[in-house]
């Protein structure tokens, strides 16, 4: 069961409440070079991708943002820290939202002018802790950043802009541990009703970056926490997205066209279904339907392993099988059953 969660909006969408679990990514273009930053955008909206954030350090990149905006379709996100001047030359050149610590950005005067800005403009503010800098008093008092150090400084932030009368927060508690992150996340979800945006920060790569996120997302969406996610890879941002979407298939809380489910081969395998899963996951990307397709390597357990399957083809050798709901179809050669299965999944 979801955790009840407050509903924030950011820009044309919903986070927490009973919205969709949003994909989220970051571009690792220089903000201020519009049209690099605009076409990266463009295509991870092409891919999925259903809020960006981007990078703001220094004016240049503030002022960008108002022809970014213009030449995009999704919530747009700044990424502040240190200068509070930054957050609101960001919110007044059409930030979404903004991604900040406020008690890293100065005084309490300073950050009543964020707030102000933010309130005016129905701008939210996401409190986004991370266990890399994380305040030194709350590094003194726990030794290290555990996972209640990373809830208390994230509570601290909020406690700031509640004082100020302002509510629209999203929080996040990224740890490059995966089992603190879990534990961080899960302490926070039990003191407070705001959405949740989740994260392994400082994953790696597309490999073990992507298990890291798997296992600490996927945990957190099966306990029912979680409002919106961003996958952190040492890689193309698209890879990001790709594998957040997949995260949330796996744990059954979204769908996304297509699920291919296939078998890791044996010695019974007669054809060549390493060549034909990747084949077919490409062809397969772009089709919008909510069904599963299993392509597996053996006749005589492949429609039975794939029962749940909606279609699916096995092979044998030099040929194979079409089968739905595990039925029996048609039988083809190798070299046709791709072809013929796009055929049938058509026709659904």
């Amino acid at each position: 069961m979801r955790r009840k969660s407050k509903k924030v909006k950011v820009g044309n969408i919903f986070v927490g409440g009973d919205s969709p679990i949003s994909v989220q990514s970051m571009t690792n273009t220089e903000t201020k070079n519009i049209k690099e930053t605009v076409n990266q955008i463009l295509s991870l909206e092409k891919e999925g991708c259903e809020i960006i954030r981007v990078a703001v350090p220094d004016m240049e990149s503030a002022r960008a943002l108002i022809d970014i905006k213009k030449s995009i379709h999704i919530p747009l996100v700044a990424d502040i820290h240190f200068d509070y001047r930054l957050a609101i030359e960001s919110i007044k050149n059409g930030a979404d939202a903004i991604r900040l610590n406020p008690g890293n950005i100065g005084s309490e005067d300073k950050i009543r002018e964020v707030i102000s800005a933010a309130k005016h403009n129905g701008v939210p503010i996401r409190i986004g802790v991370n266990s890399g800098s994380l305040e030194k008093d709350l590094l003194e008092k726990y030794k290290r950043p555990t996972p209640m150090a990373l809830v208390e400084s994230a509570l601290r932030h909020v406690g700031i802009l509640e004082k100020n009368g302002f509510f629209d927060i999203v929080i996040s508690v990224k740890s490059s541990n995966v089992i603190e992150n879990i534990e961080g996340y899960m302490l926070l979800a039990e003191r407070t009703e705001y959405p949740l945006h989740l994260g392994v920060t400082e994953a790696g790569t597309i490999f073990s970056g992507s298990i890291k996120s798997a296992v600490g997302i996927g945990t957190l969406l099966y306990h029912g926490i979680g409002d919106t996610i961003r996958v952190s890879l040492t890689d193309n941002p698209i890879e990001e997205v790709k594998v957040g979407k997949e995260i949330l298939k796996a744990c059954g809380v979204r769908q996304f066209g297509i699920e291919i489910i296939s078998c890791p081969t044996c010695g019974r395998t007669n054809i060549d279904l390493i060549s034909i899963v990747k084949k077919a996951e490409n062809l397969l990307k772009d089709i919008n339907k909510p069904i599963k397709v299993a392509i597996m390597g053996c006749v005589v357990n492949g429609p039975g392993e794939a029962q749940e399957a909606d279609i699916g083809i096995a092979g044998g050798k030099g040929e194979g099988i079409i089968f739905k709901n595990g039925k029996i179809i048609k039988k083809v050669s190798e070299d046709l059953l791709l072809d013929e299965l796009i055929n049938e999944i058509n026709k659904l």
